[in-house]
């Protein structure tokens, strides 16, 4: 009887990736291996884990042990950690989580299958893992949908982040290995790819001193049946503005940027070692809407780091009506051991503080979203189906990510749409975070 991994995925989409990569190695062994499943019916789990902030690392802590308690009443046979967690807190979660089969580090792929390979007692040949069937990804979106990962680690330490201490330097791919994925994926019917790393903007320094962002994204695009590019995770800092005339130019980038810009006071970005200014930031922003008209920006802002005196969060609230981002989140600063901040600086403002600033900036930021949604009602654009559910399709606009962004609702009495396929919807009506939209035939 073939044996069945689960595979349990934690934080992130650069996670998301990871996983898919253990995936494939299992199939490859001849395991039928399942990826975040919403029921867990294999006899062997592996949780990869995050390690982010303290909640996420809670919430990764809370599945080890719930699966620790399953394997303890014989519901699986065996239980392994990956990840980011695992990386870090590798000695003290053996210690006080023992259940566990054994603990691996983020990119200890290879030791993992090998491992259960001598476990199991066999390697599967290559005729019989040929045989194997792929189980596919349980998702909310589409199999037309993937991500590409193009560099790991992370070279600017800010002063709050322990990412660093996890994945390492920043390690950049090189372009022929990422093109050679996409045209791999295209081949299996992939036509949007979501480019992630840690800090994209920094990518190709490593190989040879220069940015080779814009050359990389170009070269994805001109491969034949990529249909959308996304971008995320931008630093401000040196920001590479040859990539502007890509995302202008060429049709098939989504007019779409994530840039993670934390706050705008400039003591407080000068406390984050941000590298940046307030009045940089607010430059770069009237660039970027600028030169992509109709960008949609989407970013991440923190509330409450040690010293965020009143005038300084006033000075982000000013910040949020002024930009009007598209797309906004906002998390109150938790102190990570080993960081920078959390070595030199004190945690002085409260967490009631922290979650009331919290509560404001994202109150305002609603409000702003609401507006810029309405925009869109009688627009027609170009929408991917992810699924159906109930009465409705699901879809998403070239303006939103998969599972964080807003989605588009379309009655399916209309017509039978397909999954993974485009088509141009008129907006309708919008909520504030969702638009409805009727296919245009």
């Amino acid at each position: 009887m073939q044996q069945q991994i689960d595979i349990i995925t934690m934080g992130c989409s650069k996670n998301l990736v990871d996983s898919e990569t253990l995936q494939r190695l299992f199939q490859k062994e001849g395991y039928r291996c399942v990826l975040d499943a919403d029921v867990v019916r294999g006899n062997i789990v592996v949780i990869n884990t995050c390690g982010f902030i303290e909640d996420a690392k809670q919430e990764s802590i809370d599945t080890i042990l719930q699966f620790a308690k399953a394997k303890e009443e014989g519901a699986i046979d065996a239980l392994y950690v990956m990840g980011c967690l695992s990386q870090r807190y590798k000695a003290e979660l053996e210690e006080e989580i023992p259940q566990v089969d054994k603990y691996y580090g983020k990119f200890d792929y290879k030791g993992l299958v090998a491992d259960m390979r001598e476990a199991r007692g066999t390697c599967v040949a290559a005729g019989d893992a040929a045989k194997t069937t792929s189980a596919k990804r349980n998702t909310t979106y589409s199999s037309a949908t993937c991500y590409i990962k193009i560099s790991e680690g992370c070279n600017r330490k800010c002063a709050y982040c322990a990412i660093p201490l996890m994945t390492g330097q920043h390690k950049s791919r090189s372009i022929e290995d990422i093109l050679n994925e996409v045209r791999e994926r295209v081949s299996e019917g992939v036509k949007e790819f979501n480019v992630i790393a840690q800090e994209l903007t920094y990518y190709g320094i490593d190989l040879d001193g220069k940015r080779h962002i814009a050359e990389l994204v170009s070269r994805m695009a001109d491969v034949k049946g990529v249909r959308w590019i996304r971008l995320h995770y931008a630093y401000p800092n040196h920001f590479p503005m040859e990539l502007l005339a890509v995302m202008r130019e060429k049709k098939n980038v989504c007019k779409y940027l994530d840039i993670a810009l934390q706050h705008i006071s400039t003591p407080v970005l000068e406390r984050m070692q941000r590298h940046t200014t307030k009045e940089e930031t607010m430059e770069l922003i009237t660039r970027l809407r600028q030169e992509v008209p109709g960008i949609t920006l989407r970013t991440t802002l923190m509330v409450g780091y040690p010293g965020e005196s009143d005038e300084e969060f006033a000075e982000l609230v000013e910040f949020v009506k002024w930009a009007r981002f598209e797309r906004m989140g906002a998390f109150a600063y938790s102190e990570e051991e080993g960081t920078y901040s959390a070595e030199h600086y004190e945690d002085n403002v409260s967490e009631d503080v922290k979650h009331q600033r919290l509560d404001k900036l994202m109150r305002i930021q609603q409000r702003i979203s609401s507006e810029l949604m309405e925009e869109r009602v009688g627009q027609v654009l170009p929408v991917i189906i992810d699924r159906r559910e109930g009465d409705w399709y699901i879809g998403r606009t070239e303006f939103s990510s998969p599972e964080i962004d807003p989605e588009v609702l379309i009655p399916a009495e209309e017509r039978q749409l397909r999954r993974g396929c485009f088509y141009n919807v008129k907006i309708t009506g919008a909520e504030e975070f969702d638009l409805y939209g009727s296919v245009v035939k």
